[in-house]
């Protein structure tokens, strides 16, 4: 019984008030999941700039000095290094000079780097996201600042686990590695997940975990690297994952959904001019609907997707 958000403002601006709207939505939502809560921020960088998010679990300020040391080192091997900071358990390390930041070989090249000592995982490199999570509920995440991050679009989850471990790893969202920006949360589970990774670890693909949320954003940008439209994907996904989900995708400039063919995993969509905004619970859209909003409950076998 996991909780998912999403929200996309539609009206072209860069700079808008976008975690504190998903804090606050993720905190209503906390009733349907306080094991760990996540958020896949997105917003604006320079265009030779790539942003990295991991794990950086430290006893001690000089402890966390040490590894963030460490990690903009190792990263500094493939650019520029402006800014690198740690917060009790994740670090931010912001890179610029990257002469093709969507490259799937460098961004292999700096996960493995990152992760090749001191216990460290990446949770995200993109040009324009950042995942933040952490155990616990919404209010877990304050200590990151998330709601002064202005951006555009992004996601949100609360978890309730129901197989794999509780951990700041397994939390969602899930990025899609070695893809730069593409996220997911899912509610549900699915039932051909192992067959679905090993696959993709066949043809060269890593995962941080044994989740099955995690196979889902792979999927979803190995069909895009295809040429698949972000709809077309996520049709194909109806048919291809088995099991139950209603999930969440977002990239650099959009926003979709896929719900399964039984409609098990509920989802509100609220949307007018403006913006866009998805919940498992209307009670968390209550505070964004207005007298111009259309409301709506997505039925089974349901996709749409949403660009800026």
């Amino acid at each position: 019984m996991c909780g998912i958000v999403g929200f996309m403002y539609k009206n072209g601006a860069k700079a808008v008030p976008l975690g504190n709207r998903l804090s606050a939505m993720a905190g209503i939502l906390g009733s349907r999941g306080l094991d760990s809560t996540g958020m896949a921020l997105y917003g604006k960088l320079g265009r030779d700039h790539l942003v990295l998010r991991a794990q950086l679990a430290a006893e001690s300020g000089e402890e966390g000095e040490a590894k963030l040391g460490r990690l903009r080192d190792r990263v500094g091997r493939f650019a520029t290094v402006d800014k690198a900071i740690w917060t009790r358990n994740l670090a931010r390390v912001e890179m610029s000079g990257v002469e093709k930041p969507d490259d799937l070989d460098l961004i292999r090249r700096i996960t493995k780097a990152a992760e090749e000592a001191d216990d460290i995982q990446v949770f995200s490199i993109g040009t324009s996201m950042e995942i933040i999570k952490d155990t616990g509920g919404a209010e877990e995440l304050h200590v990151y600042n998330v709601e002064k991050f202005q951006g555009t679009h992004g996601l949100a989850h609360t978890r309730l686990a129901t197989e794999s471990i509780v951990n700041t790893c397994y939390s969602h969202p899930f990025w899609a590695r070695p893809f730069a920006d593409i996220a997911v949360v899912h509610n549900g589970q699915l039932t051909n997940h192992n067959i679905l990774r090993r696959r993709f670890q066949q043809r060269g693909y890593d995962f941080l975990t044994t989740n099955d949320s995690e196979v889902i954003a792979v999927y979803i940008a190995d069909k895009l690297l295809h040429g698949k439209t972000l709809e077309e994907a996520l049709t194909d996904s109806i048919t291809e994952l088995d099991g139950t989900f209603t999930y969440l995708v977002a990239t650099s400039d959009s926003l979709g959904f896929a719900k399964d063919r039984f409609a098990t995993k509920p989802l509100v969509v609220a949307e007018n001019d403006a913006y866009v905004a998805l919940a498992s619970e209307e009670v968390a859209l209550a505070p964004v609907i207005t007298s111009n909003t259309k409301v709506y409950e997505p039925t089974a076998r349901s996709v749409r997707t949403w660009s800026r």
